[in-house]
Parts: C-alpha cells; structure tokens; sequence
C-alpha cells in the first residue's frame, strides 16, 4: 500500500473511532445518562459506552462523569417513567458456546428481579421494527419481543422442523417467529426480606380475523392494556422486507390484557403457560401504520396513543402521516397530512414528516399544560427539529430555523425528552462531528420557543481538527431541476486549483444524503477530493410530489439530476472535466445510478465504486423486496406478479446492465455475501460482463455482511480499498 493510502487509513481510523452519541435519558430534572457508540479497528467490533452529565443552571459549570463501557452482554435497557427502575435484556455466552438471556429490574444498585428465560425463547428483539421494551404505570410489569422456540420435535405437525416459514429480510434475517412476552413480579408474601419474585409468559393475542399477524413495538398503555404494531403476511405468503421500507401491510393494535389476574409464581419458575388476550385494529387498513408512543396525561388521567403512517405500495418511502388517539374516548385525530408541496406561508414551509422508522422513543414535552411532540425530520438537505402541537391538527413549529449561512448546514436529531420542557439533542455538519444539546422550552407571546446549550461534545485531536477546519460544506441548488440540490465539501484553500469531483449518490432512491457527518465523506474529501451528495428528484423531504415523481422514471429522472449537479458545479467553477477528474461512488439504488451514469456518459467518469448495486431491473428473483422492481419502474405489484417476457422488455432498458457495452470507467465492485436487499450475483454479473469486455474492474467480497457492508472491518475495508481505486 502506498504512503498516501496509509495516510488515508489513518484518517479514516481517527474519524469513525469518534464516538456517536445513540440514546438519552433524564434520570432527574437535571440528570442526563447519555449513551454513545463507538467503533474499535484493533477488535474490529462496535463499543458502547454511557455517562452521566449534572446539568446545572449556569451550563458552563455542568458536571460530566467518565464514561464508562457498556458491557456487550447488556442487549437493551430502559428507565421507568418514575427513574426508581431500569430494566435490562442480557445475553450471556455459556461454556458450551451457546446463549442464556435474563430479563433483569434494576433498583438503583440492587437486583430485584432476574428471570433467566432461555428455554423459554430465543432470542430478544433489538432492531427498530420490532424491539419492545416498556413498564407498565405500576412498574411492575415489562413487556418485550423475542423469537418465539421453534415447534418441539414431539409436535404433531411431523413435518414443522422442515416447514418453510418466510423471514423479514435485509437484517432480520432468521428472525420468523416474534413474539410479545410479559415479565411479572411482585413481593413473596411470606417473605421476611422483602424478596421480589418474577415470571415471564408468552402473550397469545386473539384477533377478530384469520389473518395471520405477528407483533412488535409492544407498548404498555395502561396496566391491563398494550399497544403494538402488527405485522402482516402478503396474499402470496410474503414477509417482504420491512427496513428502510414504510409501505408494508401493517397495524396499530390495541391488546387487551387482565395482568391484575396474573400471579407470579412464588418459586419464580415458569408454568409454560400463555397469557391470553383480545386484540382489535385501531389503525386504518389503507395505511402502514406503526411506532406506538404513549401520552399519559396526569391532570386528567387520560391516555392519549400516537403514531405514524405512511401509504400502502408504490414509493417504499414518503411522507408521513401523524396520529392521535384518545383511549378514554376512542376519538381520533390527523394530527399531521401529507405535505405535496412545499409552501413558505403554510406551518413555515414545512416540507412534511419524514422521520425515521419510529418516533424518538421519549417525544413529549409539556408547556403551561400544553402538550407537544417533538421529533427531527428531513427538511431539504438537513435533519431538522420541530415541535409538533399533540392536540390541535397541522401546528408545526421550527425548533432549528436557517437563521445563517451557517446555520443551513446543521443537521439535529432527538435523543430524548424530560417529559416537560428539555429535549436533549445531537448536531452536527459534514464536517463538524456530534455536539449534544439540551434545549429549554418556555413561553413567549404565547408561542412556544426553545433555547439551546451545548451540554458535551467530543475530545477530537489537534491533528485531525486541523484537517476537518481545512474543508467547508454548502448546500447547492441546482438551477432547473427543482427539487435537486447537492451538498458541498470542499477545501478552504483555493491555491491546489480544482480537485477531482467524487459525487457520492444515496440509495433508496426515497432516501436523502444530510448535512451530517459522514467519517467516510469527510475522510474521502481529505484525501484531497471534492465531494458532491446530490439529492436528486425521489428524494425525502421536498414534498410527496417530488417523491413519487420519480416512480416509473428511474434510470432516467434521476441521472439526469444527478448529471445536471456536476454540470452545474463545473459552470460554477468548483469541479472540471478530463480524465481523473470526475469519479462516482454509491451503493444500492446509488449503485445503479453510478453503474447508469459510467454508461449512459462514458466519457465523463474515470473511475466508480459501487456498493451492492442494482444492475438488472428485471430479476427480482432473489430480493426480499420483489414489490421495488415494479413499483419504483412504474408498473404495478400485486401477489400474482411475475417478470413475463413483455415485462422484462420494458425494464431491461431502464438498467445498467443495457449500458455496459460502452463503459470505459474503471469499476471497483464492493458486494456483501449476505445481501437480502440486492442479491450479491447483481453485482457479480456486472463483474463478469466487464471483464468480458476487458475493462479495468475488481471485486471484494464480505462474508457475514449484508447490504449496508456495516461492520467495522467492512466499513474500513471498503472504504480504504475505494480511496485506493480513485
């Protein structure tokens, strides 16, 4: 390896080694737990530590504590509402090499409740579709998801060992059979210590239908009532793959369920009983509903159920709808519609909800008896925050207003609130990274405002902050392709002249590159590079209009967006043309678009690196997503959906694959082995069509990882090899 890709190594290591911050918890008025994640290239594994920061009423004399690592056992944790409990999901490695999982109650310093539940189940839910973990309002119940046991051999069912039973696809894979499970535990009364006791009993839910639902995001309302998202099974027996994906046949379910006629064992063994309940649909069909969020309002003792929805089919993201939901009254409300286009005089030019797959897990704030949500969204290029009014219909307030040039490239995200007025937030730009935030919420003139105080940020070395203050970000509109616009990283200093432009294209293609930091953009712009993130049309946060615009036009639409971002900044004098001048870097849908953009304008790139791309259109064979392949091409899906020779004569031409024949780019493959998302033989195909044709290529491989390549080796690897290639 040459010196400069040892410099480029360094770099890289100094940058994705800084610490994220991931989560936040008032534990007191002015106690904040922080957790932060972080990556480690000598053990090639993610780390997690958390500390605790004392705010106090001067901010410059807050107290912070050392963080300390969280140990890899701990799965998830929680703070009860009341902050006397934290209840912990554990899994520990026995000597055999196989797993026990404890459902654990934390009093302070002192264990109360440990049920060790591997017989019982398999493993615990911990991604963002289907994780659970919630106290009831007494706090002495919790409900969470694990893998329900496979059918004991002994089951009637001779054949259940060899039963083909579909998965949830890219990340979850294996994961067949979730279940809601409930921990319970109370006092022994013929206890002289006070000893606390505990079970755990799978929940049976019985639904009004033969639909077959699985649940997740279970959520307590009350102590006799849970709340989830339900997920359902396609006409054809699918379980299409639910991340990154908002369009999924799913529910809001109210679950009915008498724990005050639980007892727990006295013994604290298991009976291998069920816990029988009555579920019913709140939600509405025509909607992909999901992420649960409780409000319970202790004036009035009501109980007021949020959450968010999106259209079923077509675009596999967009905007967002917001719900409420008294369950006093059973009175519902559109809290927040679909925004079309973007109007400056309509809730200040609100673009509409493009949120995450959930709320923030803790979004309430509490004003003069006033409630609100609060929760960031894609507003352009940036994450921005807003208040949300939790009662009366389309009231949005802007809690990080562009004020400056400055300012507008600043992206925020929610960690967490207080449940009254202080929200604790994380900001960075591309190339500034994570700052966190507490923000104060008052009143003035009757309208609700925020002031912000940096409460902690990272201990970055001299050497690498000198190298991030050499580079500036902007965003960049792009004159005549409205909504396109492209995010800027360049060098302060004009005196090298114009660097090679790398554009960098997001997936999805319903997804956004933001002006947050990026370790591998930023690292890539100090090897002495140009980096250009367009936001083409399809892209989130311009208006639903601009998202499903771009169905039926991709391989189109798009190139020419992203084509019109590098002419534009060539006229502006930022990049230039020539060979060694122009490069394309992008994974999944921004594969495609850089396989597209080195075919269809063979003279422009020199060389690209791509990511698990998508090369043909018409094989959706080996995807856990077949519906993409028709809808975002313009054609509808349905369960009898088949790649017929006329159909396959449409979508061959919207494909890389119908340009390869005239690339004359350099191409660095990069194909995760375990892909769900876009089956690794895309990307090898396109190999072998290269090679064929004798063009300079190469491939690296990843066993173990999936679409993103999101494991630290991976991501290094990846990253040093494309630096390397360019």
């Amino acid at each position: 390896m040459s010196q400069s890709s040892e410099l480029s190594k360094t770099i890289y290591n100094d940058l994705a080694e800084l610490p994220v911050y991931t989560s936040a918890q008032f534990l007191a008025k002015n106690v904040i737990r922080v957790t932060s994640s972080s990556r480690d290239h000598t053990r090639n594994t993610k780390r997690s530590s958390t500390k605790t920061i004392y705010t106090q009423v001067d901010i410059a004399q807050n107290l912070v504590s050392l963080s300390q690592e969280v140990s890899p056992e701990v799965l998830a944790s929680i703070v009860s509402q009341s902050g006397k409990l934290i209840a912990i999901l554990r899994e520990t490695s026995d000597s055999g090499g196989g797993k026990k999982r404890f459902v654990e109650v934390w009093a302070g310093d002192r264990l109360e409740v440990s049920v060790e539940v591997s017989k019982l189940h398999g493993s615990f839910y911990t991604d963002d579709q289907f994780y659970s973990l919630s106290f009831s309002p007494s706090e002495k119940s919790l409900v969470y998801v694990s893998e329900e046991n496979p059918l004991p051999a002994d089951h009637s069912d001779s054949f259940a060992r060899f039963r083909y039973l579909p998965d949830f696809g890219e990340s979850l894979t294996g994961r067949k059979r979730p279940r809601i499970y409930i921990c319970q535990w109370q006092i022994k009364p013929t206890s002289t210590s006070g000893r606390i006791y505990g079970t755990v009993k799978p929940l049976e839910a019985h639904i009004p239908s033969s639909a077959e639902i699985v649940f997740g995001q279970a959520v307590f309302a009350t102590d006799d009532r849970i709340i989830a998202t339900g997920y359902e099974l396609t006409e054809d027996g699918h379980r299409l793959g639910i991340k990154g994906c908002f369009n999924r046949p799913a529910g809001i379910w109210d679950i009915s369920v008498a724990l005050s006629n639980q007892v727990p064992h006295e013994s604290g063994e298991q009976d291998n009983s069920s816990i029988i309940a009555s579920a019913f649909k709140i939600s509405d069909s025509a909607r992909s509903s999901r992420s649960a969020r409780i409000y319970r309002n202790p004036t009035s003792g009501s109980v007021f159920l949020y959450w968010i929805s999106n259209a079923l089919g077509g675009a596999h993201a967009g905007c967002s709808n917001l719900h409420s939901f008294d369950l006093t009254t059973g009175h519902s409300k559109l809290l927040l519609d679909t925004i079309f286009e973007v109007k400056s005089q309509h809730m200040g030019g609100f673009a509409g909800l493009y949120t995450d797959y959930g709320l923030p897990a803790q979004p309430f704030l509490s004003l003069e008896n006033k409630e609100f949500i609060v929760t960031h969204t894609v507003q352009g290029s940036r994450m921005t925050v807003i208040l949300v009014d939790a009662y009366e219909p389309q009231k949005v307030v802007h809690l990080t207003p562009v004020n400056s040039l400055e300012e507008s490239v600043w992206s925020w995200t929610v960690l967490g609130t207080d449940r009254k007025t202080q929200v604790v937030c994380i900001r960075s730009s591309p190339t500034s990274p994570n700052e966190l935030f507490l923000g104060q919420l008052t009143n003035e003139n009757g309208n609700p405002v925020v002031s912000w105080n940096i409460i902690d940020k990272l201990t970055i070395p001299e050497d690498v902050g000198r190298a991030l203050n050499s580079l500036k970000s902007s965003v960049v509109p792009i004159p005549d392709r409205f909504p396109t616009e492209t995010i800027l990283i360049e060098s302060v200093s004009k005196e090298e002249g114009k660097r090679p432009l790398v554009s960098f294209i997001h997936g999805g293609p319903h997804a956004t590159s933001l002006t947050a930091f990026s370790p591998s953009i930023v690292a890539m712009a100090l090897q002495g590079y140009t980096l250009s993130l367009p936001n083409y049309t399809g892209s989130l946060g311009f208006g639903e209009t601009y998202v499903r615009k771009l169905v039926g036009q991709c391989g189109t639409l798009d190139v020419q967006d992203v084509m019109g971002s590098i002419d534009h900044l060539v006229k502006l004098g930022v990049a230039e043309q020539g060979p060694g001048k122009q490069f394309a870097w992008g994974g999944s849908h921004g594969g495609f678009l850089g396989a597209h953009i080195i075919g269809q304008y063979p003279e422009v790139f020199s060389a690209a690196v791509l990511r698990n791309p998508v090369i043909s259109c018409a094989q959706p064979a080996e995807t856990d997503i077949p519906d993409w392949y028709f809808w975002e091409f313009g054609l509808p899906f349905t369960a009898q959906s088949e790649v017929t020779p006329e159909l396959y004569k449409k979508l061959y031409p919207t494909s890389p694959i119908a340009y390869v024949d005239k690339v004359k780019a350099s191409v660095l493959l990069l194909i995760g082995k375990d892909d769900r998302r876009v089956a690794p033989a895309q990307g090898k195909s396109y190999y072998h069509a290269l090679k064929g044709r004798g063009n300079p290529v190469d491939m690296l491989e990843f066993p173990g990882e999936g679409h993103p390549l999101e494991g630290v080796e991976a991501a290094r690897i990846s990253w040093e090899a494309a630096a390397d290639w360019f």
